[in-house]
C-alpha cells in the first residue's frame, strides 16, 4: 500500500524534493508523510520570527518525546497501568502499602507499572511492580523529585517539562489509578477525565483509590463534583461512570482488568465506530444493546460486522470479532457504559 501524501509542504518544490531526498538518505521507508511534515515544520520555524526561548521549548520537547517513544516501543505489546499520587506520602502511610499491593497485583497479571519515578506513591508503585515491571518518567525539579531506588536505569527517563511527561504517562497506558495527592495529582486526575469525556483518548478505566476504611479524599472530591460542577451543568450527571472510587485494592484491580474482559479496542472509520471484542454479542444481546443505547446511535443500529475495508487495508486486528455503530460523539461517558455491558454479557461470564 502506498504511503499517504503529506498534507503540508514548504513554499519551494525544490526544497520539498531535497527533504524527501534526506529521508531517502537516512533510510526512512515508513510513515514518510509524517516525517516529511516534521521537517517542513522545522523549516517553517527557521523562516518564522521565532523567539529563541520558543525554539528551545520546541527542541527540548521533541527530544524528550523521541526518547520516551524509544523506551516505550520496547514494551509496546505489554499492558501498562499508570499510578498517580503524592510524592509526599510517607512509607508508613496506609496509602503507601495499598499502592504497593495494587502494583504488585497488576504486575503478577502481566502488566507493567508506570509512575513519575519520584518518592511517595510513585516509589510505592515501583516497589510493588519490581524492577522488571516498572517504568519511570521523572520530572526535573529543584525539590522533592529525585528518582526512587526501585527503578532500573534502562527504564527511567527524566524530563524538563510537565506537559511532555504527562503526555507519556497517559498516552502509553491502558489503565490508571490515582491516589490522594496535591496540585499535580489533581491536575493529572482531571486531565485523565477530560480526555475520556471528550474522546481525545480511547476508553480506559480510571480508579480513584482512597485509604482503607477511613478514606475521605475522593469522596470529598466527588461531593464537590456533584454539588458544584454537575449541579451547574458544567458536566453531565452520567460522567461519573468515567471513574470508580474505591478503598479496596482487589476492587481496583478488578476494575482495571475487568475493563478488558471482553472489550479490546476501538477505531473510527469515518463516521462509524468499530468496537473490537473477544466474544461477539448474540442476536439477543444485540437487541438488548440497541434498546439500552439507542441514545448514542446517530442513526442506524449497533450491528455485528466483519472488518471494514480500512481495517483490512491496515491489517488492523482482523482476527477479532467486532460491532459497529454510528456513534454520537457527545456521549463518551455512555460509551464507557456500553463497554461495561459488553464485558458483562452472559457469554463472557462463562469464559
Amino acid at each position: 500500500m502506498s504511503e499517504p501524501a503529506p498534507r503540508a509542504r514548504t513554499p519551494s518544490p525544490d526544497l520539498d524534493r531535497r527533504l524527501f531526498a534526506l529521508l531517502d538518505e537516512v533510510g526512512a521507508t515508513a510513515n514518510r508523510d509524517q516525517l516529511f511534515e516534521i521537517l517542513v515544520s522545522a523549516v517553517g520555524l527557521a523562516s518564522d520570527d521565532v523567539d529563541r526561548l520558543d525554539l528551545k521549548i520546541t527542541n527540548a520537547a521533541l527530544k524528550e518525546m523521541r526518547a520516551a517513544f524509544a523506551l516505550f516501543a520496547r514494551y509496546r505489546d505489554v499492558p501498562k497501568v499508570t499510578i498517580f499520587g503524592s510524592a509526599r506520602t510517607l512509607r508508613d502511610d496506609p496509602l503507601y502499602e495499598q499502592t504497593r499491593d495494587l502494583a504488585h497485583a497488576l504486575a503478577a497479571q502481566g502488566w507493567m507499572v508506570v509512575t513519575g519515578a519520584g518518592p511517595g506513591i510513585m516509589a510505592a508503585g515501583m516497589e510493588g511492580a519490581g524492577l522488571e515491571r516498572a517504568i519511570g518518567i521523572n520530572i526535573r525539579l529543584p525539590f522533592e523529585q529525585e528518582s526512587n531506588p526501585f527503578i532500573a536505569d534502562d527504564k527511567l527517563l527524566s524530563m524538563k517539562y510537565f506537559f511532555t511527561r504527562k503526555l507519556m504517562l497517559m498516552k502509553e497506558s491502558a489503565g490508571f489509578a490515582v491516589l490522594p495527592g496535591g496540585f499535580g495529582t489533581l491536575d493529572e486526575a482531571l486531565e485523565l477525565l477530560t480526555l475520556q469525556q471528550t474522546g481525545k483518548a480511547d476508553p480506559h478505566p480510571i480508579v480513584l483509590l482512597d485509604e482503607v476504611e477511613h478514606g475521605t479524599y475522593w469522596h470529598a472530591w466527588e461531593r464537590f463534583f456533584v454539588d458544584e460542577v454537575v449541579s451547574r451543568g458544567y458536566v453531565n450527571h452520567d460522567d461519573d461512570c468515567l471513574y470508580r472510587i474505591t478503598d479496596d485494592v482487589a476492587a481496583a484491580v478488578g476494575e482495571i482488568l475487568g475493563f478488558y474482559r471482553n472489550y479490546h479496542s476501538i477505531r473510527f472509520v469515518r463516521d462509524r465506530l468499530v468496537i473490537r471484542l473477544r466474544v461477539l454479542p448474540t442476536d439477543n444481546d444485540l437487541t438488548a444493546l440497541n434498546e439500552e443505547f439507542v441514545d448514542i446511535c446517530a442513526g442506524g443500529r449497533i450491528e455485528a460486522t466483519a472488518p471494514l475495508p480500512a481495517e483490512v487495508a491496515d491489517e488492523d486486528r482482523l482476527e477479532l470479532p467486532r460491532i459497529v455503530l454510528r456513534f454520537d460523539r457527545l456521549h463518551y461517558a455512555r460509551l464507557h457504559e456500553l463497554i461495561r455491558r459488553l464485558n458483562g454479557m452472559p457469554s463472557v461470564e462463562r469464559l
